[in-house]
């Protein structure tokens, strides 16, 4: 393919397509995933008003962006990720902008945070993305988002917290999420393993999707750690307070205010 071509598949891209797939393909494990959404995006404008200027790590397609500027159309964002085929997809999304600005790094390198152009933020947000992360670097990264958030200023996770004292509890629960999602598979939802293979098919996103298994490989979680242990990781990191703002049986959304 020329690169003129290659440009001019870029540009007839439906960005938006890609990312309303995406976003079907999440809701499909997750059903409530806009409940903690709205609920994060209630607790910026309580802890820090409707003009924040925002970090959105791990940012995927820039969902939580998405969210937050329809919400907030005076807010500035700044997604960091490195999966190139999602940033794609995010920056195709969001392109021209003036808003939102998308950043290349790993978080799992100590000096990630010097690619930002900014060294403070109202808000640093993020959801279901570091789960992958096993305890040690994620509290190794919570001490360096402490030194981003500005204070008063404040940081929110949704994701999976495993809470391991309920064995029986979180069989049950996860038993009755599976049968909703197989109930929604019959129907036609696509799920994680399909999504990335369309986009393995696509002619802008077949690269960015290559380059992306190369760098991360299959699918993987960390250990998942319970809302008292982010919380309290989170308030040793130099937060001054930390809780769970919303529940699910399975997941939570934390919230440390600086």
């Amino acid at each position: 393919m020329t690169e003129t071509a290659a440009n001019t598949d870029h540009a007839n891209t439906d960005w938006r397509a890609w990312q309303d797939s995406w976003d079907r393909q999440q809701e499909w494990y997750m059903p409530d995933r806009e409940e903690r959404f709205r609920v994060m995006l209630d607790m910026v404008e309580a802890c820090v008003g409707r003009a924040p200027r925002v970090l959105d790590l791990a940012c995927g397609t820039g969902s939580i962006t998405d969210r937050l500027l329809t919400r907030f159309p005076e807010a500035t964002s700044v997604g960091v990720d490195l999966d190139p085929a999602l940033l794609a997809i995010a920056r195709g999304t969001f392109d021209g902008d003036e808003r939102v600005t998308f950043v290349t790094a790993d978080l799992k390198d100590p000096r990630w945070t010097e690619a930002l152009p900014h060294d403070s933020y109202d808000a640093v947000l993020t959801a279901t993305a570091l789960h992958w992360l096993h305890s040690a670097p994620l509290a190794t990264l919570y001490g360096q988002l402490a030194g981003l958030v500005r204070d008063g200023g404040v940081f929110m996770n949704a994701d999976h917290m495993t809470d391991r004292t309920t064995p029986r509890i979180n069989a049950a629960e996860r038993a009755l999420r599976h049968t909703g999602m197989d109930s929604a598979k019959a129907g036609g939802a696509v799920d994680w393993a399909e999504w990335w293979a369309l986009a393995a098919q696509d002619p802008v996103l077949a690269g960015p999707t290559a380059r992306r298994f190369e760098i991360y490989g299959e699918h993987a979680d960390g250990d998942t750690p319970s809302v008292a242990w982010h919380a309290e990781t989170l308030r040793g990191a130099g937060f001054g307070e930390a809780r769970a703002v919303w529940r699910s049986p399975s997941d939570a959304l934390v919230l440390a205010l600086k």
